[in-house]
């Protein structure tokens, strides 16, 4: 780290010796109180301002508060500060900027006995870190396991009653938790009305805010700067009250299926957001999910959701922190509980439709309109009409996605494509995302039907990687379906790849 205006010692001689002695000793003492008192003793002993600036966190300390950007500006680009005495120290970088009066050599020496003492306490921060990191993830799983009364009482923290959590996957996410940490600086004494609790489970990195229902988004700009840096991709709940902990955990590693490079911290809620819902009938959609649902306890929606949002079992399992073969089970009692083929891809479409409905209004009777609840390429036989039957997950009732502001966002999503890339993509969807099975049934080679779907995406300008994407994907293309897209209809062009068999 360089250093600039600071190359001579002006203080010589015993006087100045002394001198040096003297802030050496005041120094030292603000160290053995905080890392705040030390960079407020330096700002002090140099009559200027002193900064220690982290490449995440930011300013980590800084005297007086309104030097924070300065200090960090300066960390970022030395060069357009020469008048600043930097030193690395802690991981982190910093910076003195002294009064015109003061001699540079006594800013050089308060700058290198500030960052010593820094980096013995960052040493000593270290070897203590081990021991708080596996406490952090012993009070993650207890609150995962429901016991939400002991972390508050061992954190002395009965007023924090919400959770924001946080899932984050990568390479090197070992050196990503220190960093973190680093940044975070966690404790188990509430600050400022929140406690931040993170540990390493299952191959992932767990953060989990504790406070009282406001996020600040402190935790959340962190994670945004460190996802950049470490190139990791994460998820986010919350916040939602401390006893749904388990549900924020599982929400979140569903959001991470969904984050990209471009985007690599994905909420919870913007997966479930959708641009199709809000141009459905409102009553109608909401009766028809009502009684698609009704079978269906809150925990099994859930499920379902977390199922249909990761795109595949053990994803599914992995976030809920179940077995793959107990969610299989769960799966396959719940299709026969609604009644449905759930390996068939509408019905997936539509159960995430249904999950997404806004409850029905108070007092909107679901049978008062019968009518809704036919499919759309069938009528009611002749006669009295009887009662009406439980709404099935098979077809939608008439009027929700044959709507002019549907067909609209069907043809502004899927218009456009290349009758070729229209089939293959139908195809794929059909196949749950799977590249082999859609290939064989299309008779073309893999490695050309990948070349295809990246196409699609390109047009789409969609993460087909997002399951809940080709629901919706899935829905546009039934909507402005002209006739089967049918893979015999394929056109070939000739040669071994478009050979039929």
């Amino acid at each position: 780290m360089s250093s600039t205006g600071t190359t001579d010692h002006e203080a010589t001689g015993p006087r100045g010796a002394r001198h040096e002695r003297d802030a050496a000793d005041r120094l030292l003492r603000a160290a053995t109180r905080s890392g705040a008192h030390l960079i407020a003793e330096a700002a002090s002993l140099v009559q200027g301002w002193a900064v220690l600036a982290d490449p995440i966190a930011g300013a980590v300390y800084s005297t007086p508060a309104a030097a924070a950007a300065d200090g960090v500006h300066a960390a970022a680009a030395p060069r357009e500060h020469p008048h600043c005495t930097q030193r690395p120290a802690a991981g982190a970088v910093l910076v003195l900027a002294a009064a015109p009066t003061v001699p540079p050599g006594h800013a050089c020496h308060v700058a290198t006995t500030t960052a010593a003492l820094l980096e013995v306490r960052g040493q000593r921060a270290a070897e203590l870190r081990g021991e708080q990191m596996r406490l952090h993830t012993t009070l993650i799983r207890l609150l995962l396991a429901g016991h939400t009364a002991a972390v508050t009482e061992t954190l002395g923290a009965n007023r924090l009653t919400h959770v924001t959590v946080y899932r984050l996957s990568g390479v090197d996410l070992p050196t990503a938790h220190e960093v973190l940490w680093r940044a975070v600086r966690p404790s188990l004494a509430p600050y400022a009305g929140a406690c931040t609790l993170m540990g390493r489970r299952d191959g992932e990195l767990v953060v989990a805010e504790l406070h009282r229902g406001g996020d600040d988004g402190r935790i959340l700009r962190l994670v945004s700067r460190l996802s950049e840096r470490q190139h990791l991709l994460a998820g986010m709940a919350g916040p939602l009250p401390l006893a749904e902990m388990p549900t924020a955990h599982s929400d979140a590693a569903a959001a991470r299926h969904s984050a990209t490079p471009d985007r690599r911290v994905v909420p919870a809620d913007a997966v479930g957001a959708s641009r199709l819902t809000p141009l459905l009938p409102i009553a109608p959609y909401a009766r028809w999910a009502e009684s698609v649902l009704r079978p269906l306890s809150p925990v099994h929606q859930h499920l379902l959701l977390v199922w249909l949002r990761t795109g595949s079992k053990p994803r599914a399992a992995a976030a809920l922190g179940l077995s793959a073969g107990t969610v299989r089970a769960r799966i396959r009692d719940l299709a026969r509980l609604l009644g449905a083929d759930l390996e068939d891809a509408t019905v997936r479409a539509h159960l995430l439709l249904a999950l997404r409905a806004p409850a029905p209004a108070p007092g909107d009777d679901s049978d008062s309109d019968s009518s809704n609840t036919r499919s759309r390429s069938g009528s009611s036989p002749p006669g009295p009409p009887g009662p009406p039957g439980p709404a099935r997950l098979e077809s939608l009732p008439d009027g929700l996605l044959d709507t002019e502001a549907v067909l609209t966002w069907a043809i502004g999503m899927v218009g456009g494509l290349e009758p070729h890339l229209r089939i293959a993509l139908a195809c794929w969807l059909r196949h749950h995302a799977r590249t082999a099975p859609a290939a064989a049934e299309l008779h073309v080679h893999r490695t050309t039907l990948a070349g295809w779907l990246t196409q699609c995406a390109e047009h789409l300008a969609r993460n087909l990687a997002d399951a809940t994407v080709r629901a919706e994907i899935h829905l546009a293309l039934t909507a402005t379906r002209t006739g089967p897209d049918d893979p015999a209809a394929l056109p070939r062009r000739g040669g071994r790849t478009y050979r039929r068999l």
